[in-house]
């Protein structure tokens, strides 16, 4: 494995050495949210019982940081690396597609985790928020970061040019992530908008999340594992499909 240890090292130094614009932007980002949505919409709003629309607000703004930074690494990275053409150094070397794939992913759930520790810290002088089921919580942050980062390899393979990447993201990254109950408790919603919500599987990650830190949650939290679980191996499934075929990545 030691094609994979380098490779993850080559990962993970990439946004590290930026990390002022990939871990403090995306932080800033999150508490810009956090100021705004908390101190127009609190004390209007109380979601879950006990619960303050702040402190409800912090977990999903954690977990759309995960999510987001995750699938920015890892498509960003290999966008980058088969425009320029130093893809080549990559894909000569005697490193097998699983260990390609896993030290991609494993980078980009590192900074996922990394950015949404951050802006778990910096939220803390908004509201004070317990861990009520701590596994459950890091349960979702894993899957959701490594299903994320697994659909940036899948986007960064498919992408010839930066412009198709960017499609990617703001047309179904955002969308899904923003519609996924960040802001908002489902049961807020006309019965059919709850029905729509629950085909979005970025809702199961973040309620999942919700779960483990207040222990209540709109959807049962053992049905958001059990989809966002399958989902992940069935991108997996399709990534290393991809991979092993050379799709997009041999000339």
């Amino acid at each position: 494995m030691s094609g994979f240890r380098t490779l993850l090292y080559k990962e993970t130094l990439r946004f590290w050495k930026v990390s002022f614009q990939t871990v403090g932007a995306p932080v800033l980002t999150s508490v810009l949210y956090l100021m705004i949505f908390g101190h127009v919409l609190e004390g209007r709003l109380q979601p879950f019982d006990g619960v303050s629309y702040t402190g409800f607000l912090i977990p999903g703004l954690v977990m759309m940081s995960v999510l987001q930074n995750a699938f920015a690494n890892s498509s960003s990275s290999l966008i980058q690396s088969k425009i320029t053409g130093n893809i080549v150094f990559v894909l000569l070397p005697p490193i097998s597609w699983f260990e390609f794939f896993s030290a991609y992913v494993v980078a980009s759930v590192l900074r996922g985790v990394v950015v949404g520790t951050g802006v778990w810290l910096v939220s803390l002088g908004f509201a004070s928020t317990g861990v009520a089921h701590p596994l459950w919580a890091l349960a979702f942050v894993v899957l959701g970061a490594g299903l994320l980062a697994t659909l940036g390899v899948i986007a960064g393979i498919w992408a010839d040019k930066f412009d198709q990447l960017a499609a990617f993201q703001n047309f179904l990254i955002m969308p899904l992530t923003m519609l996924s109950g960040v802001f908002y408790s489902i049961h807020s919603l006309p019965p059919v908008w709850q029905k729509v919500s629950h085909l979005n599987p970025f809702f199961f990650m973040i309620d999942g999340f919700r779960f483990g830190i207040f222990g209540q949650s709109d959807a049962s939290p053992w049905l958001s594992l059990a989809i966002v679980a399958s989902a992940l191996l069935a991108l997996v499934a399709i990534s290393l499909a991809m991979l092993r075929s050379g799709y997009k990545l041999r000339g």
